[in-house]
């Protein structure tokens, strides 16, 4: 590549001594030549980072160790170069799955990598040598990318694969995976789930099917405490008489499929100020109290309940007190639970608390203690009034007495 004179600094150096016109003269032609290898040693350095004089890595291979997604990278070093004391030899690694928008980049001195892949596409990874130091000046060289694919082989139409398939994890304790045999596949098609995760030495089958009339439609896995936080490998594949069936992978990540039950012990209480003060208990099983949050609803009517609920608030403490400004009209209250964001990305909420507690409200309980006064009042009236009635009655009814002179 040439170099432009105008893209050079030269630096000159401060001026001689006067010297005679002859003398100048003479040493001019030295100083041109020393500015003329200045100028060809930048061109040569500027265009030493350009043409990768570096050399990509070799034996760039894909092998599949039959985990359900995780592939294994190797690549041997360029020909010539290793780390000393004058260069640094790294790897740029990039990886992806044909479709996705972005690569996923590593830098590393490694020559070999495991890495996780949907195994249903197309998998991409290439690398490219990256020199460093003082053989470089400092600066980083690269070198071009060596590159490779890998695809398992796929039998059979897409629409033969299993669909809707769904998994939850119940209570941090046991995952449930469930799924529709595809729309290609026969009657009679068997299907099994197999699942990998790191601490496993091999793929594994599940052991618990769940069936509708003798075929294979879920799974349930328990004990999976070591696999939460990580990729969870899983593949439905099928097999029937005729028919090749399409298999499907998935990874999944259980801390965000988790679902609680619902909370327990759910008590609404009045206080002295008239405050509703609303208080749970964390729902049983395996899910962490540090990692649930809560949310809060009320209703008006009960008969309208369906229609009328209304959000309070969202929260990770198990109590809260509605203010008596807002509470004119409740007459229900109901909690659900879910994983919070210090926990997982994303997760289930779980059904409601079973049963909706009615609160009264002010004016019922003093309508509630007028009643009996007025009852009492209305009784004593009456009492006296009966009372009244007799007397004068009694007064009528008897014989007047005559004064009879002696």
């Amino acid at each position: 590549m040439p170099c432009a004179p105008s893209h050079t600094c030269c630096r000159t150096s401060p001026p001689a001594p006067a010297e005679p016109r002859t003398s100048y003269l003479q040493m001019a032609p030295q100083r041109l030549y020393t500015l003329s290898v200045m100028l060809v040693w930048s061109c040569v350095v500027a265009s030493s980072s350009s043409h990768f004089p570096v050399a990509p890595p070799r034996d760039l291979q894909i092998t599949d160790p039959g985990l359900l997604g995780p592939l294994d990278i190797e690549w041997k070093p360029p020909p010539g170069v290793q780390t000393s004391s004058e260069c640094t030899v790294k790897y740029k690694f990039e990886y992806c799955n044909t479709g996705d928008t972005d690569w996923k980049v590593i830098f590393t001195r490694r020559l070999k990598f495991r890495v996780g892949f949907d195994l249903s596409r197309t998998a991409e990874v290439k690398v490219q040598t990256l020199l460093e130091g003082r053989c470089t000046n400092g600066v980083e060289v690269q070198s071009g990318w060596i590159s490779a694919t890998f695809q398992v082989p796929l039998q059979g139409k897409l629409e033969s694969q299993v669909q809707n398939f769904h998994c939850i994890y119940h209570d941090w304790e046991y995952l449930k995976c469930t799924w529709q045999p595809g729309l290609l596949a026969p009657r009679g098609a068997h299907y099994g789930l197999y699942y990998w995760y790191e601490g496993l030495d091999q793929a594994a089958q599940c052991d618990h099917y769940i069936q509708d009339h003798g075929v294979n439609v879920g799974c349930t896995l328990r004990n999976l405490s070591q696999a939460e936080y990580q990729d969870f490998n899983i593949c439905v594949n099928g097999s029937a008489a005729a028919t090749p069936l399409r298999p499907l992978y998935s990874t999944l990540r259980l801390h965000n499929l988790a679902k609680p039950s619902p909370p327990r012990q759910l008590v609404v209480s009045m206080s002295a100020a008239e405050e509703l003060r609303v208080a749970w208990s964390p729902p049983g099983g395996q899910t962490p109290p540090q990692c649930l949050e809560y949310e809060v609803e009320v209703a008006g009517d009960l008969e309208e309940a369906k229609a009328a609920w209304a959000p309070v608030l969202t929260q990770m403490e198990t109590a809260c007190t509605i203010p008596r400004a807002n509470q004119s009209h409740i007459s229900c209250v109901r909690v659900r639970g879910r994983t919070n964001i210090f926990c997982a990305d994303q997760g289930f909420w779980s059904e409601w608390t079973q049963e909706c507690f009615s609160v009264s409200r002010k004016e019922d309980k003093q309508l509630f203690i007028l009643i009996p006064v007025i009852l009492s009042l209305s009784s004593s009236l009456i009492i006296f009034m009966l009372i009244g009635q007799c007397k004068k009655r009694s007064s009528e009814g008897k014989p007047s007495e005559v004064s009879v002179g002696c």
